[in-house]
Order: C-alpha cells, then sequence, then structure tokens
C-alpha cells in the first residue's frame, strides 16, 4: 500500500484502438495477435469488438484491451467514442492499397480530436508479406515521421512480425507514462516506487 509521500504504479492496462479503413485486417491482425490463428477472410466488424492480451514490458507484465473499430464511414460516429480514454492507437493501412494510405490522415485528425491529442499513435502498415505492394517501407516511415507517429510493418499471414506493433506501442506509453509520473514525483517531491 503507498503512503503519503509516495506515488506508486502498478499493474499496467492500457487500452489500445485499432483504427484504419475496412479491410487493412485490422480483425486478422487482432486475432492473430490474441489468439494466434489466421483466416483468409474476415468478415468486416460491426461497430467495436475488443480483446484482452498480456504483454512482458521491461519484465513485467503489461495487460492490453485492445479495440477493434469497424473501418465503414457509416460506423464512425459509433466507434470514435471509442478513441477517448486510448492510450494508445495503431492507424493501420494496406500496403497493397494506396487508398487506405491516403486516408491515413484522416484517421488520425479523427482520433485526434476525439481523444484530445495525448493519445500514442503507431502507423502500421499490414499485408507487408504481400509480392503487389503499392506502397514502400520508405513511404509509410516517413508519412509516420511527418505525423509525429510511431511506424512498424507486419503481416498476420507472418506471426513473428505480429508482435512487434504491439510490442512497440506499449513500450512507448509505459516510457512516456514513466517520464511524466518521474517529473511530477520530482516536481512535488514525491518517491516513486513502481511495481
Amino acid at each position: 500500500m503507498a503512503r503519503s509521500g509516495m506515488l506508486c504504479c502498478s499493474g499496467n492496462l492500457l487500452k489500445i484502438v485499432l483504427v484504419g479503413d475496412t479491410g487493412v485486417g485490422k480483425s486478422c491482425l487482432l486475432v492473430r495477435f490474441v489468439d494466434d490463428t489466421f483466416a483468409e477472410s474476415y468478415i468486416s466488424t460491426i461497430g467495436v469488438d475488443f480483446r484482452f492480451r498480456v504483454i512482458k514490458i521491461n519484465d513485467r507484465p503489461t495487460r492490453l484491451q485492445i479495440w477493434d473499430t469497424a473501418g465503414q464511414e457509416r460506423f464512425r460516429t459509433i466507434t470514435s467514442a471509442y478513441y477517448r480514454g486510448a492510450d494508445g492507437v495503431v492507424v493501420m493501412y494496406d500496403c497493397t492499397n494506396r487508398t487506405s494510405f491516403n486516408n491515413v490522415e484522416s484517421w488520425v485528425t479523427e482520433v485526434d480530436k476525439q481523444s484530445g491529442g495525448s493519445a500514442i499513435k503507431i502507423l502500421v502498415a499490414t499485408k507487408s508479406d504481400a509480392l503487389e505492394r503499392t506502397i514502400s517501407t520508405e513511404e509509410g516511415q516517413q508519412k509516420a515521421k511527418s505525423l509525429n507517429m510511431l511506424f512498424a510493418e507486419t503481416s498476420a499471414k507472418a506471426p513473428s512480425r505480429v508482435e512487434e506493433p504491439f510490442n512497440i506501442l506499449a513500450s512507448e506509453i509505459i516510457k512516456q507514462t514513466y517520464a511524466h509520473i518521474t517529473s511530477l514525483s520530482t516536481t512535488y517531491g514525491h518517491t516513486l516506487y513502481y511495481f
């Protein structure tokens, strides 16, 4: 139990939201990440769905609550409410679909508007194993940099690449949260305990 004069952090729970055009692979990536299964086709998400997974960041368990949102325009008013309170957002595009890449800015604008701009964002290129890709890694990295986002590429067909975006994002969220709490503890003379 924390005593007066101490700040205490434990039991990390991070709310992560997946956004992007319909068909970019949000549900496919989530199911591969959480259940380690892959299906060639999925029915489009209606509204929202969410799942949990525990990962280790800095040798500490971190629980991810991952929200899969519908990419269709008709569900935007429903799904945008789930951006609020998000610690991190995975903005996804299909590297074989130029339109999904061009729509990244509108997703970022919508997320920032609804979340107050406080969520840490990562731009993720899906289907990176595809031979017919139209967006290069360098182009994706440039867009991420211009939007002040982290960047990763993945393919739900290659399980080894599925972990990376979530690990990068969760690590950055924890790093920034820890830096903020450390700053507060220094400013107000508290001792920080993290367990």
